[in-house]
């Protein structure tokens, strides 16, 4: 009997026999890859935030951990902002062929 074909997502196999990704599963998993990257900025931006809040306030918080968080939030934002100048360049740079 013939097996029905899923022509919006093949299954491609390589010359090992080992089945590739598609396309579409690529995407999803860069998708989610960046969401879960850019979260962890986000919540070491948020762990600074409140312990520079706590010291501020006069609670009981050590000043090199709040200075730690600070610089982590900092240098995560900072690596992210290059990640993202590097992607925009490689975009235009891509956009810039010609076919």
């Amino acid at each position: 009997m013939i097996d029905r074909i899923n022509i919006e997502t093949p299954q491609i196999f390589s010359k090992h026999g080992e089945q590739l990704k598609t396309a579409s599963s690529v995407q999803k998993e860069f998708s989610h890859l960046l969401k879960n990257a850019i979260n962890n900025v986000n919540e070491s931006q948020k762990t600074s935030d409140i312990m520079t809040e706590k010291l501020v306030k006069g609670e009981n918080v050590d000043l090199h951990q709040v200075m730690i968080a600070s610089q982590k939030a900092s240098v995560s934002l900072q690596a992210t902002l290059q990640i993202r100048n590097k992607v925009i360049e490689a975009y235009q740079e891509i956009m810039r062929m010609q076919v």
